[in-house]
């Protein structure tokens, strides 16, 4: 199994890098598979094709090859499962997971689950590499204990001003079908919530790379100013051969878009047709400028180390 992970800080456009790969011949994008028990199983978002996650013809496809059906699985297990292993605060228990027993079990359990769900999903799409924006720090860590798991991950980086005023901003979920309830929106979080987790999120990506899992970085501005330069760079990084009108679906200074069956994500997974690629700078003008100073000044280090 080959999979293609985009790590980093959520509202960072692991959506549409997700698309504009999935688009590659061989490549198949996935959405944030480490969401599909979670926002898939249990609480039955839409998929990127528009359909509930259970009558989704893709997703449904996926549990009947890697358990028999969906049904068959344990949701309370699974609760436990995701409490328990898929939280950023275990990652330090994923490096030496031999020195915690109990832990251990666990994650060998979630990884078994976890290894069914990219096998099939490569059963069912066909795919060489399927691309999954999870961007989750643990969700990347579980899947380096995946057997036969071919991994490669793109460290997506945004500026943190821009990511910062994104996650200031009320943005509707168009999955969620109960459109009162608290999770029919994106959350929003505070400056120093978000500026704090940029620097954990891309730090914990970045030490994939010391473990020795192949990796590259892009800054989001650059793959918008330049896509077809940034998607090469990451076709390299998985060694695939690509036919010479690979990249035609990019169309000047936009891209057309098909429907896809991508869980979770931004709500432009829902879009289809031509797409407009243009750097969303709004922070520049609408971020509060003590707010500017401070996330420029907590992640001056790693924005110099990154160039962002």
């Amino acid at each position: 199994m080959n999979v293609l992970y985009i790590g980093g800080m959520g509202r960072s456009g692991s959506t549409l890098l997700n698309r504009m790969l999935g688009q590659l011949p061989g490549f198949t994008p996935v959405g944030e598979v480490g969401y599909v028990f979670d926002r898939g199983l249990l609480k039955n978002h839409r998929c990127g094709c528009g359909e509930a996650f259970a009558t989704c013809p893709f997703w449904t496809a996926v549990g009947r090859t890697a358990f028999g059906g969906w049904e068959r699985l344990d949701r309370d297990e699974l609760r436990r499962l995701l409490e328990t292993v898929e939280r950023t605060r275990y990652v330090p228990f994923m490096m030496v997971p031999r020195l915690f027993p109990a832990f251990r079990e666990r994650l060998d359990r979630y990884v078994g689950l976890l290894h069914a769900v990219y096998a099939a999903a490569q059963q069912v799409s066909g795919a060489r590499v399927l691309v999954d924006s999870t961007k989750e720090a643990a969700t990347l860590h579980i899947l380096r204990h995946v057997p036969g798991l071919e991994l490669s991950v793109v460290q997506l980086i945004r500026d943190p001003r821009g990511v910062v005023y994104s996650w200031s901003k009320k943005v509707r979920r168009p999955e969620v079908e109960d459109e009162d309830s608290v999770a029919a929106f994106m959350p929003v979080w505070s400056t120093g919530l978000v500026t704090r987790r940029w620097v954990t999120a891309n730090a914990l990506v970045s030490l994939a790379a010391r473990l020795g899992v192949p990796s590259i970085r892009v800054r989001y501005e650059d793959l918008i100013a330049q896509p077809a330069r940034e998607l090469l760079r990451m076709v390299q990084l998985v060694s695939a051969e690509l036919p010479a009108d690979a990249l035609a679906f990019l169309d000047g200074g936009a891209l057309l878009l098909p429907p896809t069956h991508t869980l979770a994500g931004n709500p432009m997974r829902f879009s289809s047709g031509r797409m407009v690629l243009r750097a969303d700078e709004a922070w520049r003008s609408e971020l509060p400028a003590g707010k500017r100073r401070f996330v420029s000044v907590a992640t001056w280090p790693m924005r110099r180390h990154y160039g962002v």
